[in-house]
């Protein structure tokens, strides 16, 4: 999917993938990805390392035991989900750290965890899954470090994203979808993973995609994942996938079990999060 053209009339920087990322990238698009690389590019830099396994050990991957290496990361999550690891923390370091961003980051991180998982059950492409995930609200980012105090006071005005796109076009010639789809080009997101951030706010909001869209299914999971993220109940779960999979070419039933079982890993993480969370001292 080519950057639309007005985009390039419009004087909004998209920032430049950092070079980490390019050559994991290029590890990704292997036939058959090597371990050894993967890990021996995440220890070369100590950062990187560190803030991996603080992501690994965190409640959200609820592993049983502590991971101390890259390696036994590596071993416990697969190579994808380390991968994406390190794909989101590449991805925020072209950013400012401010609280907005970071409510953003957090939800990037749990989306493209249960959007990957999904697609991995479907036995769809799930690192491109995993990053259409990461990627969905990269957009506002990109807004928000371009016009930092203008953006804040858009995204208090919306109530939710139909709202923001509408504003955001209003104010800036463009909206963090379309914006967000050209990051995802430029940085080489398989066109699966740039449709579904190009289309995601039409389709969460009401399952309308465009009749000239040809790569559905990643949005699918999308409108899946959006629905966990809103601790949706089951009943609520069943109808958005009765409604979003025959628009995108997906065996119902089959999406449903994908469904309610990573719902159900979901649940759980977030009940290991809670549980983790200090108590609050006595009044």
């Amino acid at each position: 999917m080519p950057v639309e053209a007005k985009l390039r009339t419009l004087e909004i920087d998209i920032p430049s993938q950092p070079q980490s990322l390019v050559r994991l990238s290029l590890l990704m698009a292997e036939e058959q990805p090597n371990l050894s690389a993967l890990s021996a590019l995440i220890e070369t830099d100590m950062g990187l390392a560190a803030a991996v396994l603080k992501a690994v050990n965190s409640s959200l991957y609820g592993l049983s035991g502590r991971v101390q290496t890259v390696q036994q990361a590596i071993t416990f999550l697969g190579m994808r989900e380390v991968a994406a690891i390190v794909l989101e923390i590449g991805l925020r370091s072209v950013f400012p750290p401010t609280p907005e961003l970071q409510a953003i980051w957090q939800r990037a991180g749990q989306r493209g965890l249960i959007m990957g998982r999904l697609a991995a059950l479907l036995q769809m492409d799930a690192w491109a899954a995993h990053s259409a995930g990461l990627f969905e609200e990269c957009g506002k980012a990109v807004l928000f470090r371009h016009a930092p105090d203008h953006y804040r006071s858009v995204l208090r005005a919306a109530t939710n994203d139909v709202e923001l796109v509408e504003l955001e076009a209003a104010a800036f010639g463009v909206s963090h979808d379309a914006l967000g789809a050209a990051l995802c080009d430029s940085w080489g997101l398989s066109p699966a993973a740039i449709a579904s951030v190009r289309h995601h706010v039409s389709a969460q909001a009401d399952l309308q995609l465009p009749d000239t869209m040809k790569r559905r299914s990643i949005v699918a999971l999308s409108v899946v994942a959006a629905t966990m993220l809103r601790d949706a109940d089951e009943e609520l779960l069943d109808e958005r996938v009765g409604q979003i999979a025959p628009h995108c070419d997906i065996d119902t039933q089959g999406l449903l079990r994908a469904a309610r079982r990573v719902q159900e890993q979901w649940a759980q993480a977030v009940a290991r999060g809670r549980q983790a969370q200090p108590s609050a001292p006595p009044s």
